[in-house]
């Protein structure tokens, strides 16, 4: 979702990766966090096309949060209507 709450690219995996990961690095910084806070992800695609799930991990995988340990996994739908990538964070940050 976009920052208006509307869906970026319909039918389009790469451009929801993309998306998810811009939002979770503003996520992040709201909360004093950065990738380099991630300890680990869980990035879900719907559908079971294994094309789409690698394109989306190859979008992770150019991203800031390449280097925490993550987990993929092909799901049949997720929450909105058209969403096609989610992605879980678990970031550890010091006070």
């Amino acid at each position: 979702m976009d920052a208006d709450g509307g869906l970026v690219g319909p039918e389009d995996p790469v451009a929801q990766a993309w998306q998810v990961m811009a939002n979770l690095e503003a996520q992040l910084a709201a909360g004093g966090a950065t990738p380099d806070d991630v300890v680990k992800t869980t990035v879900y695609v719907a559908g079971a096309s294994h094309e789409h799930q690698l394109a989306v991990w190859e979008v992770v995988q150019a991203s800031p949060f390449a280097t925490a340990p993550s987990t993929l996994i092909g799901v049949a739908l997720l929450g909105y209507r058209g969403q096609l990538v989610e992605v879980e964070a678990i970031a550890v940050v010091d006070r």
